[in-house]
């Protein structure tokens, strides 16, 4: 812009140049709400276990029963199966696998558990009964290294046991590094009458022989709970 122009600008008052703007503020972006479907993996990943839409390419052999499975599942879910797939030391030309100490029915959901998520125990298990098929499922867990499946099958555990299983439970999640089931276990054993309660069933008798460090693992932490518990008591006066 030539000088002379910008002498003869309207904008150019008083030897002073006026800008003018205009500013729009938006106060809030109104966006319109998507909303995402919910995720049918679990439900595909189901079909295909018990449709076998997929044809199975692995076998396994359970106390006589015969279960189909894909090996990029379970070697996705599980890194002991995925050693035993496509490791170095992988078994090749090996399309069945025999599964010992372990029950048909509690492979089963452990199948279920892996490609769904979920827990599937039949509607006619209850009580202790449905307790053991838990607890069966957790040890299977660990036996394939699922740690992130383990914690659903202890919080299952910590609504199910009582007095007469306690011991039980709190040697089951010591052997299987359960730390949530094992600090419920010893929260639950915390006082005084209950303990003396415990102490008289069997479950005691046998972890008091054969895992007697665990009682006393259990007992350090209940003491630690009792002093933190004085502390925060004196603390607050």
């Amino acid at each position: 812009m030539a000088r002379s122009e910008f002498e003869v600008s309207a904008y150019l008052r008083n030897d002073h140049l006026e800008i003018e703007c205009i500013i729009t503020v938006m106060k809030k972006v109104r966006v319109s709400e998507t909303r995402v479907p919910l995720s049918g993996i679990a439900a595909q990943l189901a079909k295909m276990l018990e449709a076998n839409d997929i044809p199975a390419d692995i076998k396994f052999n359970v106390g006589g029963v015969v279960f189909g499975a894909h090996k990029l599942v379970l070697a996705i879910r599980s890194p002991v199966f995925k050693a035993e797939f496509y490791g170095p030391m992988k078994e090749t030309g090996t399309p069945f696998i025999t599964i010992k100490d372990m029950q048909p029915d509690v492979f089963k959901a452990l199948l279920h558990f892996i490609y769904t998520d979920s827990l599937q125990i039949t509607d006619d298990l209850e009580g202790n009964d449905r307790a053991e098929m838990v607890q069966h499922l957790l040890v299977a867990a660990d036996r394939y290294d699922m740690e992130k499946r383990k914690p659903v099958c202890e919080r299952i555990l910590c609504d199910n046991f009582d007095v007469e299983n306690v011991a039980t439970m709190l040697a089951l999640a010591d052997q299987h590094r359960c730390d949530i089931l094992n600090d419920a276990c010893v929260g639950f054993i915390s006082s005084q009458k209950i303990m003396d309660s415990v102490a008289a069933t069997q479950g005691y008798a046998d972890l008091k022989r054969s895992g007697p460090s665990i009682l006393v693992d259990a007992q350090l932490k209940i003491m630690r709970r009792l002093y933190k518990n004085l502390d925060q008591q004196v603390t607050a006066r």
